[in-house]
């Protein structure tokens, strides 16, 4: 068989996921020069199945369903949940959270305001302030958040994995492994997992994990994780995004992302 994947035997996926069967021989170490040349690089068939999983989510008109994500902000993880609404022409979000902040609404349309969020609170003494406008980068939001708003949806969560493994892949000291057999909860996933053995400038993570559900070929969740303090250490959280219950191309309209839609809050 041709196909480097396919020759890789199936592993089923436990967390946290540390070992399983390369995906090519790891790169040669080195301390930061440039590595050979993209084509015998480890990562070029990670980078190709992430493109396809781009693809996939970047063919959807729009999608609802559950997001999770778990943060590390300063040196506290913070963990939220919310339902949360996409459309990609134009870019759009609106967002309820679940957890913790029960009942706040954030509204993000693109073409109407690239700069901007408009926010609301839950029930509680923080309603009082009503509906704010509040820029994607102010420090209230980034005090719960590491990427902007722009960042959400599942397109852009391979796209970022994409462009951080497509800067790696000029290094060595690399090693990918691929998982065909995975499952995300009880959600069965193709899950690839790049990580490098040393801190080196060039690499934000020791370990980044892409997990494409096998059904749709959509990427549903990416971890990444710290470098390890000690080699006896499990690496550190820095962040986990997840989407589930996802339902697609359920026909989401210009009212769904309009502050004057009647079943929110934001008037």
């Amino acid at each position: 068989m041709n196909d480097p994947l396919m020759r890789i035997a199936a592993f089923v996926l436990c967390l946290p996921l540390l070992a399983g069967g390369p995906l090519y021989a790891q790169a040669p170490p080195t301390p930061g020069a440039a590595q050979p040349s993209v084509a015998e690089h480890p990562l070029v068939p990670a980078i190709a199945l992430a493109r396809k999983a781009k693809d996939k989510a970047a063919a959807l008109n729009d999608y609802e369903g559950t997001f999770t994500k778990k943060e590390l902000i300063g040196s506290q993880m913070l963990t939220q949940m919310m339902k949360i609404r996409v459309r990609h022409k134009p870019f759009s979000v609106y967002m309820v959270y679940a957890a913790p902040n029960e009942g706040r609404e954030v509204l993000y349309d693109q073409a109407q305001d690239p700069d901007n969020l408009i926010v609301h609170e839950g029930p509680g003494l923080k309603s009082l302030a009503g509906t704010l406008n509040l820029p994607i980068r102010d420090p209230r939001v980034l005090a719960e958040a590491r990427h902007p708003v722009n960042d959400l949806g599942i397109e852009r969560l391979a796209e970022l994995v994409i462009q951080q493994w497509e800067f790696e892949s000029k290094y060595g000291e690399i090693d990918v492994k691929y998982f065909p057999d995975a499952k995300m909860g009880q959600i069965p996933c193709e899950v690839l997992v790049a990580t490098h053995p040393r801190p080196r400038k060039q690499f934000p993570y020791h370990q980044t994990r892409l997990f494409i559900e096998k059904s749709t070929g959509l990427p549903l969740r990416v971890q990444n994780y710290g470098f390890p303090q000690q080699a006896s250490v499990d690496p550190p959280l820095v962040e986990d995004y997840a989407y589930t219950t996802l339902k697609t191309n359920v026909g989401l309209s210009p009212v769904h992302f309009s502050r004057t839609n009647p079943d929110y809050n934001f008037q």
